[in-house]
């Protein structure tokens, strides 16, 4: 499932331990760094966000990649994807793939400096289809935002999350 991303191999984890294992030290790192851009898939067409592609967030120099897939599965990268090399492989679609750093949700954290990096985890009474989910949040001091499952893509919600994720602190 590369997508015909260039550097794109997702390694896809299940719960928040295991992604906290993997990962804690490289969000431990990111403290500090300013979010100098971001890139996303978008269509070349009609511009709009094709959510199923990972969202890549460069602070200074150090991009994370985060990719949802399937209802409970996460993928974070480190400085693989090369998002200035053509999206390939797409002959079956009629759209076009492109990356993009436009996005309203994104553009006012640019230039800010990250506080905090936070798995958060769906959890609500009783068994539901979204228990158990992550999104990555990013606290910066004028707010923050979390890339999301939105049950096999992903999604972006900027603002405190709802009140049915738990916090577990990345650094």
């Amino acid at each position: 499932m590369t997508m015909g991303i260039s550097g794109f191999e997702p390694t896809f984890l299940v719960g928040h331990e295991a992604v906290r294992e993997n990962h804690r030290p490289r969000f431990t790192e990111l403290g500090g760094r300013r979010l100098t851009g971001f890139a996303l898939v978008r269509f070349a067409e009609d511009g709009e966000w094709f959510a199923d592609c990972p969202v890549v967030l460069d602070f200074e120099g150090v991009r994370v990649e985060i990719c949802h897939w399937k209802f409970d599965e996460l993928s974070i990268g480190w400085n693989a994807i090369d998002t200035t090399a053509a999206i390939t492989g797409w002959e079956w679609s009629e759209f076009t793939p492109v990356w993009s750093s436009a996005d309203e949700r994104l553009e006012p954290f640019v230039g800010q400096e990250l506080r905090e990096a936070s798995l958060l985890e769906w959890r609500l009474p009783g068994q539901d289809l979204a228990h158990g989910t992550l999104a990555v949040e990013f606290a910066f001091a004028a707010g923050r935002f979390h890339v999301g499952n939105g049950l096999d893509e992903n999604t972006i919600e900027v603002g405190d999350p709802q009140t049915d994720f738990v916090r577990h602190r990345l650094g």
